[in-house]
């Protein structure tokens, strides 16, 4: 009898899941006594894994569903772990009793006990489990619990419960009004003539115990047919002559009728805001009034067909596609007030995503509004993931370091996806909204400024989006998906209209978009305008473009490699339109594929002007780990240029380390040659010796190029390192790897611009960065030529057409071997060459002399000398006050005679003299806020810096 019970209660709160894999003793548990719990995972999302499993629970008290949570969602330390007891059957005993472990008053009712069963890392999971406590149960039969019921305007629903321990009061509610009330064991009732929406609340009191069962019903409104306002696009419409009202646009292609819910009316919408279909384009529209300038209103849809497809629910719930702004109940609460201040807040009692609108905003005040890219020939990209770039992982904190990227000279930063993802802390390749900001890392304004600053010091700003796919909070997916356990999530079904039901490439992830879809065009459209023209984005670097094809199947890796003819003209289709927008906008492609195929993108419209030609990413990474490993047998890096691969012209973006390759130095440091004189295994100062040469060789060949956050520093945590400190790759002992896990920032905390060793990486980097973005002989031809195995490496730049007066021929050496090495330089010519790290004159009688390189290192020679301003204190470019925000003390990236602190009311607080680089400055005294730093240098030049005491 309980076991037939128990059935029935999780499967209608949650899925249909066998009551064999949660079992209690005793059954039903008691609120005021042991009970052990028995979880079976088999069939459940934990049935492969082999580690240890820990349970994510808390009670329903008073009726609130999961309070008292034991801890918090993976942290392994708080949260209790299960005891095997044999084949796939595991334990969890809780004692004293409920109250107790839960820390739960006895003034207090636990009627349930929530439970999900879960992984280590909490990458897999059983769905959610609710066991009844108590032995006064109470059972809706009818409808549906949790369900919404359509009916007909004037129709009727039928009302049915029971419980297990004899009579009790039922009282039924309805939009928080009581209509029936009842004294009896099995209850009955029928509400009849219903013609407005209605949320239900049964209650069923025995004694000081009572169950609360919920349900509702949606009236169909009959939808008014009635043309759409010229000029309206999905999603927000805002009137820009009145404040008060806003229209919604909605595609939904298959849908009976779509109601707006709000702030504005309580989230329980009556006809009043039943949305309009237009005849022609089958578009919903409403418009809203009464709304308040400057004031938060939120919304969601309530999308209704009323003859879903097998497995799909007639009604979804869901936050507007097209939404810039959405607040969830799943982040949200773990978003600090400093991150985002004012934050709008999610609406109490609503579920899942909902939609921000805001009428009568202040539109950002940009202080560049015609910024020149620099061109493409002369990019170098600064990849940058906001979230470990500080601890503090905000927008801000990108900002207040906007020296250290002007030091470092680089004229493009790349944010890695910044788009609403799920979860905070992520890569963000897991977008739900493509159209809005993710709030983590701070607001639309915070991010514009970040934009704004990076222009106004000549830096592009590049956004990496994930374009391929979505994931399931994607109002797109959820409005057509296969949900036959109800939970409100689910995959995409036939009919849906953007995605595919079925992947067809062999590389998904999440959810599979159909770009020959028409609406998912549009889409893509909206999203690239919205990023372009709202926030200035300078360019794209679409991710997984493998994907963007009809053509293959999931396993079908030979396809999906090969060249799909519907790939070509979807993606010349959307950075044509990116162009449309903006003819100098970047467009970036992470395809690395084949050369024909490529090749037929970075050629696209390149001989326009201005030209354009799509610059595909060029990953070079196993080739350059090679070379600083001391294993150069491998090291061929001839494709680290366009040349190799047949292109045109320079659109290959070339690059030794990525966000998503293992980080060169601790390859060094853990697997490189322990053999020679200088060998770089298990030596840190040998390993950081070597990451100039990587950069010689790579950022110095013309076109395009890439550095990953922090190589100019030598980061040396390996990519598989976990939030806690420790290296867990694939292979390791725990399972899942930690190479999304949030990375320690030890380049502030530990001055890495004050370590000799690193600042060294970080100064001839900017050297040779400035002296590829400003000497032209860079955009000319190169060609690389090392010796036989690769140990010598030797590249040579030149363009002949440039007057012998000027820089035009350039050769760069490098020795890759863990000894000391003699190269042939095979200078074009004998005579003076310069070497342009330091402009020293070298006098060459015999151009093929060989030149004796030590191990790890480099050279590069020109023809002419070189004016590069990274060796001098410039008072606009070359100096960076870090880390800021500081809360003890801070650093200075230069020489200076002369510190002075400030006060934002120009008070002098504080002065240091006479310092070197890298010296730390003690302003713990200070109390929290904004002050600036004066410093001077011998030549009394001064530069003022913003600094934030914490």
């Amino acid at each position: 009898m309980i076991k037939n019970y128990l059935f029935i209660w999780v499967l209608s709160l949650v899925s249909c899941v066998s009551i064999s894999q949660v079992t209690t003793t005793p059954s039903p548990p008691e609120a005021n006594a042991p009970v052990t719990i028995f979880f079976n995972k088999a069939g459940t999302g934990l049935a492969t894994y082999n580690g240890t499993i820990y349970a994510h629970t808390g009670v329903t008290v008073n009726s609130t569903n999961w309070s008292n949570v034991i801890g918090q969602w993976g942290q392994n330390t708080v949260q209790p772990a299960l005891t095997l007891v044999s084949g796939t059957t595991y334990k969890l005993e809780i004692t004293p009793d409920l109250y107790t472990y839960y820390g739960v008053s006895t003034s207090n009712s636990i009627t349930q006990i929530c439970i999900v069963f879960r992984s280590d890392t909490g990458g897999a999971q059983s769905t959610d489990f609710y066991i009844p406590v108590g032995a006064f149960q109470a059972t809706l039969t009818a409808p549906v619990l949790n369900g919404t019921t359509i009916v007909n305007s004037g129709g009727s629903l039928a009302i049915a419960a029971n419980n297990t321990n004899g009579n009790a009061n039922y009282n039924l509610l309805a939009n928080g009004v009581s209509i029936n009330n009842a004294t009896t064991a099995n209850y009955s009732f029928t509400d009849t003539n219903i013609t407005a929406n209605k949320n239900y609340e049964l209650q069923i009191v025995q004694g000081t115990t009572t169950h609360t069962r919920k349900f509702a019903v949606v009236v169909n409104p009959g939808t008014v047919t009635q043309t759409i306002p010229a000029g309206l696009v999905d999603g927000i419409n805002y009137n820009a002559s009145d404040a008060t009202k806003a229209t919604l646009v909605l595609t939904a292609p298959g849908k009976d009728f779509v109601y707006v819910a709000g702030s504005f009316n309580g989230f329980n919408p009556t006809s009043a805001h039943a949305m309009k279909k237009d005849g022609t384009s089958g578009k919903f529209w409403l418009e809203l009034t009464g709304l308040t300038a400057g004031q938060y209103a939120y919304y969601q849809y309530w999308v209704v067909d009323t003859t879903p497809t097998t497995n799909s629910p007639a009604l979804v719930k869901t936050a507007d596609p097209y939404s810039t702004l959405v607040v969830n109940p799943y982040d949200d609460p773990y978003i600090p007030a400093t991150s985002y201040p004012n934050m709008p807040v999610f609406p109490a009692g609503q579920d899942r995503d909902v939609t921000v609108l805001q009428t009568g905003q202040t539109p950002y005040n940009w202080q560049v509004t015609n910024f020149v890219k620099p061109k493409k020939e002369d990019l170098v990209i600064y990849e940058l993931l906001v979230r470990d770039f500080d601890a503090n992982r905000r927008y801000q904190d990108v900002i207040d370091r906007i020296d250290y990227f002007k030091n470092l000279k680089i004229n493009a930063i790349e944010l890695m996806p910044v788009m609403e993802f799920e979860g905070n802390e992520s890569w963000g390749y897991n977008t739900s909204f493509h159209m809005a900001l993710d709030k983590f890392y701070g607001s639309a304004a915070k991010l514009k400024e970040l934009v704004d600053l990076c222009h106004q010091n000549g830096i592009a700003v590049i956004l990496d989006v994930a374009l391929n796919h979505a994931f399931g909070r994607n109002p797109m997916v959820r409005m057509w998906m296969k949900d036959p356990d109800g939970d409100g999530w689910g995959e995409p079904a036939a009919d849906n209209p953007y995605f595919n039901e079925v992947a067809r490439h062999s590389y998904s992830v999440g959810n599979d978009f159909n770009h020959s879809s028409l609406l998912t065009k549009e889409y893509v459209y909206r999203v690239q305008k919205q990023w372009i023209q709202e926030f200035k984005i300078d360019g794209f670097r679409w991710d997984l473009t493998k994907g963007f094809t009809q053509l293959c199947t999931a396993s079908d890796e030979t396809c999906t490699n090969g060249s799909p003819a519907d790939r070509v003209p979807i993606l010349k289709d959307y950075v044509d339109y990116s162009w449309s927008l903006d003819p100098t906008h970047y467009a970036i492609f992470e395809h690395l594929g084949n050369d024909t195929e490529e090749k037929q993108w970075a050629d696209y419209r390149l001989n326009e002007t201005p030209s354009k030609g799509v610059m595909m990413w060029g990953e070079m990474a196993y080739q350059y780990s090679q070379l600083a490993k001391g294993y150069p047998t491998d090291g061929v890096i001839t494709r680290v240029g366009h040349v190799a691969h047949n292109f045109a012209g320079k659109r290959l973006i070339g690059y030794p380390e990525s966000h998503d390759k293992e980080r060169m130095v601790y390859g060094m440091m853990t697997y490189g040659n322990g053999a020679g004189a200088s060998p770089p295994l298990n030596n840190l100062n040998n390993s950081l010796g070597r990451m100039s040469s990587i950069g010689a060789t790579s950022l110095l060949v013309p076109g395009p190029k890439m550095i990953w956050h922090f190589a100019e520093l030598g980061y040396d945590d390996s990519i598989y390192t976990c939030n806690n400190g420790t290296v867990n790759d694939e292979s390791g002992v725990i399972t899942g790897d930690c190479k999304l896990d949030t990375k320690p920032q030890e380049q502030w905390t530990n001055n890495w611009l004050g370590v000799t060793q690193r600042a060294e990486i970080y100064n001839n980097y900017k050297k040779m960065i400035q002296l590829k973005i400003q000497e032209p002989v860079f955009e000319g031809n190169y060609d690389i030529s090392p010796d036989a195995n690769n140990i010598r490496q030797r590249i040579y730049v030149y363009d002949n057409s440039l007057p012998a007066t000027q820089l035009r021929n350039v050769v760069v050496i490098a020795n890759f071997s863990v000894a000391a090495q003699s190269i042939n330089p095979s200078f074009p010519y004998t005579g003076t060459w310069y070497n342009l790290m330091d402009n020293t004159p070298m006098t060459v009688t015999n151009a093929t002399a060989t030149i004796s390189v030590p191990a790890g290192q480099f050279r590069v020679y020109g023809n002419q000398p070189v004016s590069l301003s990274a060796d001098q204190f410039d008072t606009t470019v070359n100096m960076a006050l870090y880390p800021n925000p500081a809360s003890s003390a801070f650093a200075i990236s230069a020489d200076v005679a002369q510190l002075q602190v400030f006060s934002v009311t120009g008070q002098l607080v504080k002065t240091f003299q006479g310092q070197s680089i890298g010296t730390s400055y003690d302003i713990s005294d200070l109390t929290r806020g904004v002050y600036f730093v004066k410093a001077t240098d011998e030549y009394r030049r001064e530069k003022t810096m913003k600094l934030v005491k914490e």
